[in-house]
């Protein structure tokens, strides 16, 4: 069962960059639940999105798969004959941990989870690609060669879904929404300290895009068809498909 997210509720002298370790897979459900509006809606359309796009003998992948919630959606959900599903993460704590939650879920779907870097992995043979608040981790001047991976390695009519936490270029709209997202923390039993101290954090580790960013992204790799399907505040989940 999931800890409570206690990480940091108590001062700390100096602050040090947000790393997914140990510490951080115990508490991450109750984590994830508490700061991120509508991210169980986003994971069962996830598996929704699995059913209706995986293609036969086609290979998925979640990449940043932390625990597992969108490969076990996906597990649950596809139909398609001979699909492969490959979970990866770049924490290693996170992908032990993932790979003891599947064993608690028989399936007959065949799921490889690796411990790797997203933006060097072999994308091939895809159907179905998720990156569910993967892209903002990742280094700014990858983005662009990684979607483009992706559209190379989806097969037609496959699909690229990305969720990601949004920068707006207009202040007030980000000051705003920013607000609401904080207002949301707090209604979920956040205190205002253990709030300051993990955007103290994180502030250095998770670099946000805005909305035209990521669809500038998409066309650039060779998206033509794409769109947002989900935003709550500065929250979003977008598709694209070849």
């Amino acid at each position: 069962m999931s800890k409570l997210d206690k990480i940091y509720s108590t001062p700390q002298n100096k602050v040090k960059d947000f790393v997914f370790d140990e510490a951080v897979v115990d508490v991450f459900p109750d984590m994830i639940q508490r700061s991120v509006p509508g991210y169980h809606t986003i994971i069962s359309t996830i598996g929704h999105l699995a059913r209706e796009y995986a293609q036969v003998d086609s290979n998925v992948y979640d990449l940043g798969c932390s625990l597992g919630a969108a490969t076990l959606a996906m597990r649950r959900s596809i139909e398609a004959a001979n699909c492969r599903i490959v979970a990866v993460d770049t924490s290693t704590a996170m992908v032990e941990r993932c790979q003891l939650h599947l064993k608690n879920f028989k399936s007959d779907i065949e799921t490889q989870v690796i411990n790797a870097d997203a933006s060097e992995l072999d994308i091939e043979n895809a159907s179905v690609v998720v990156l569910n608040f993967t892209l903002q981790f990742i280094e700014p001047d990858k983005r662009d060669q990684l979607i483009g991976k992706i559209y190379q390695g989806l097969k037609p009519g496959g699909i690229l879904i990305v969720s990601e936490k949004l920068r707006f270029d207009v202040p007030k709209i980000h000051e705003t929404l920013d607000e609401l997202h904080l207002d949301f923390k707090r209604a979920h039993g956040y205190s205002e300290l253990e709030i300051s101290q993990k955007r103290t954090a994180i502030e250095n580790v998770m670099l946000t895009d805005t909305l035209a960013q990521h669809y500038q992204r998409f066309e650039q790799a060779g998206f033509q068809q794409f769109s947002q399907w989900y935003q709550c505040f500065n929250f979003t989940s977008m598709l694209a498909i070849k």
